[in-house]
């Protein structure tokens, strides 16, 4: 429940903050939808990493990426190994590898997770008013998972797709300002 009470750093197309949880679920929606995109992939496997990816933000809440430091990863990485002990058997060894996996970057289905990801979090500050983004964010809402895009012709244009539509937003608002 915790998900769903810690908030993100994204704030939905009404002005309210983002949940962890529902940034999650709709990062597995898209996996779902996006899957015959990625035939070579087992995308049951990734809407699965997509689900749990941030269940250290249940202990360590949201922290964002342009502010996440080592000392911050570890304590995610701690609180998950925690949480997944308290799991019996099968589900805990199959979510500590998937977990493994996904840090590794080890498969394409982890790296797929990984840019979709990415590219949620810039689909959901695209949504989110003008008024709610950091002077940085400006920029970053161009480059934003742009690498973890690249090896996926799919995700390379809607990356692109994504800034564009980022560039359009913040040039409609400095025409009317």
């Amino acid at each position: 429940e915790k998900l769903k009470c810690n908030t993100r750093h994204s704030f939905t197309s009404t002005g309210r903050p983002e949940s962890v949880a529902e940034h999650s679920w709709r990062l597995a929606l898209m996996a779902l939808l996006l899957r015959g995109e990625f035939p070579e992939l087992d995308c049951d496997r990734v809407v699965r990493m997509c689900l749990v990816h941030d269940l250290g933000e249940a202990v360590c809440g949201d922290i964002p990426s342009f502010e996440k430091g080592e000392a911050d990863e570890r304590r995610e990485r701690e609180a998950v190994t925690e949480l997944l002990r308290t799991l019996p058997g099968p589900a805990g060894e199959e979510l500590s590898a998937l977990f493994a996996e996904m840090e590794e970057q080890r498969s394409g289905e982890a790296r797929l997770f990984r840019a979709l990801d990415k590219l949620e979090a810039v689909l959901q500050h695209n949504e989110a008013p003008l008024s709610t983004w950091l002077p940085l964010e400006r920029e970053l809402q161009q480059s934003y998972g742009r690498a973890e895009a690249e090896p996926f012709p799919y995700l390379r244009e809607l990356q692109r797709a994504l800034a564009r539509q980022a560039r359009e937003k913040i040039e409609s608002e400095e025409m009317r300002g």
